[in-house]
């Protein structure tokens, strides 16, 4: 099987990877990523934004409605309401990269086929596109990373991570060699379609300001 329906097969984003570069090559190369089929029906690849040099990386799980049609990370509903939390954890903006697992926006439609709902990547999906998040942790080399929801703990932390359990204490990124941490939070979605909307953002504020106290 070859061209891109063998690397779709493969579920690898491996192969899109430039050699050399930094971050904006990197991001060229992901707009033509094929590496699980994820890309057929998004808009196009959303890469993360920020500086290489941020202190702080937040991971989320996969692109929204909207930040699929904008192409950037964290513009929808959940990224005002995850910048209004960094806000009054006392972290600034300008400190920091955001990106998510999945580079591609997953979603099945209503019956009348307008509305785009998410769903939830697979475990393989998620596996497929780690290079990239890989790939970016090299790059930025953060002090801290913070996942955000159970989809990006798993992604760096394992498939026995369970946001409940694991939540809120900073700890030693796996595999890493340059002292980077990891500490997880809720996604901001999460927040927003909570009953508990008031007591669940709270907590993402809380475990926020943890970060900001580890940097």
């Amino acid at each position: 099987m070859g061209g891109a329906e063998g690397r779709e097969a493969a579920y690898d984003a491996t192969p899109f990877l430039p050699d050399r570069g930094g971050l904006p090559a990197h991001r060229k190369a992901a707009a033509g990523c094929w590496g699980c089929p994820l890309h057929r029906d998004a808009t196009g690849t959303v890469f993360g934004r920020g500086g290489s040099g941020a202190r702080l990386m937040l991971v989320g799980e996969q692109p929204g409605d909207q930040e699929d049609r904008e192409g950037a990370p964290f513009v929808g509903p959940a990224g005002r309401l995850l910048f209004r939390a960094l806000a009054e954890a006392g972290i600034d903006e300008d400190d920091l990269y955001v990106t998510n697992a999945v580079k591609h926006f997953k979603f099945t439609r209503e019956e009348t086929g307008k509305r785009r709902i998410h769903k939830a990547p697979s475990l393989r999906e998620t596996l497929a596109c780690r290079p990239w998040l890989l790939a970016e942790l090299r790059l930025v080399s953060p002090e801290l990373v913070v996942t955000l929801g159970a989809t990006a703990g798993r992604a760096l932390l394992g498939p026995s991570f369970r946001v409940g359990t694991d939540r809120g204490v900073p700890r030693p990124l796996p595999g890493d060699g340059n002292g980077t941490r990891v500490l997880a939070t809720v996604h901001p979605s999460a927040v927003l379609r909570s009953p508990r909307r008031e007591e669940m953002y709270a907590g993402l504020v809380a475990d926020l300001r943890t970060a900001a106290d580890a940097l």
